[in-house]
């Protein structure tokens, strides 16, 4: 365990590189590619460690404002706070920040940077579905999250994947729109070639991201399962939860392809009765099936 949490501060800090290089070539190619010059590399430097430094600092109270999570008053929701605090004590973790989603669909995520700055949000849906032991359950998996240092990873790429995003964006509309007539005017010339760097570069960023998601997520939370029945030393209190996660069908309102990576379960809609998009979904789900580590945990 102790070498996993090693292992996630270093590909913590080598993703927050590897994501400031990558964004500071685009916003060079794009610079270049509306003719900006010396002044468009410097402020696509500046961009690239601005959007660096916002996915390390804040990259916690974006996902939950984009959650639309709220704190959690401690005398209305005074079970999740006993049980959180119960957990932190015997783990030696300091409590995190919890919030709510009202949202009926059962689910909860851990954000934060370190232990010591983390954050618990949980859908009302899951409070008002889970039993204790259930919820207890569920609550250990994301603190395991919070032990292990998975929390930093995942957050980072939240805003990781909306800058890519953004700039992949702005790059289309700036060659496309614009740049056949410049290229016409100057001809064939440094601008042109950055600019087909810059188209490449768009394409290739959404996969780049999408290999973030599933690189952080799919071990990752077979882990936490493993840590999870560690914490509570109860397996079929995580096991009933997940069954119970399994056998509902409601989808988080506030839940994206953004965010899925850090929900217990993928909050996205899996079957045709949930969305009309499900088979996309399922394409690009970042979670193991809940079978399979069901079926790990009863083999504990």
């Amino acid at each position: 365990m102790y070498d996993q949490v090693a292992q996630n501060r270093r590909r913590s800090m080598l993703l927050v590189a590897v994501f400031f290089v990558f964004t500071a070539l685009v916003a060079i190619a794009v610079a270049y590619g509306v003719g900006l010059g010396a002044t468009g590399i410097a402020f696509a430097v500046l961009f690239a460690g601005g959007s660096a430094a916002l996915s390390y600092w804040k990259s916690d109270s974006i996902a939950l404002a984009v959650s639309r999570a709220r704190p959690a008053d401690e005398q209305q929701y005074a079970r999740l706070h006993n049980l959180v605090e119960g957990l932190c004590i015997a783990s030696g973790l300091p409590k995190p920040r919890l919030y709510v989603i009202d949202d009926d669909a059962p689910n909860a995520f851990a954000t934060g940077r370190n232990p010591s700055h983390a954050a618990i949000a949980v859908t009302t849906g899951l409070l008002d579905k889970m039993n204790r032991v259930e919820l207890e359950g569920v609550l250990a998996h994301e603190l395991s999250h919070v032990k292990n240092y998975d929390i930093l990873v995942s957050t980072l790429a939240i805003v990781m994947l909306g800058v890519i995003t953004l700039l992949a964006d702005l790059s289309f509309r700036f060659h496309w729109l614009s740049g056949h007539k410049r290229d016409r005017d100057a001809g064939p010339g440094p601008q042109a070639v950055l600019a087909v760097v810059g188209i490449v570069l768009i394409i290739v960023g959404p996969i780049v991201a999408k290999l973030i998601h599933f690189a952080i997520s799919r071990r990752r939370e077979q882990l936490a399962d493993f840590s999870a029945v560690e914490m509570t030393r109860y397996p079929p209190g995580l096991i009933s939860a997940l069954e119970k996660l399994k056998g509902d069908s409601s989808v988080v309102r506030s839940g994206s392809r953004a965010t899925a990576h850090m929900w217990i379960e993928d909050p996205m809609a899996q079957t045709e009765q949930q969305g009309n998009l499900a088979k996309l979904n399922r394409l690009f789900n970042t979670h193991p099936p809940l079978d399979e580590r069901i079926a790990a945990l009863r083999e504990l």
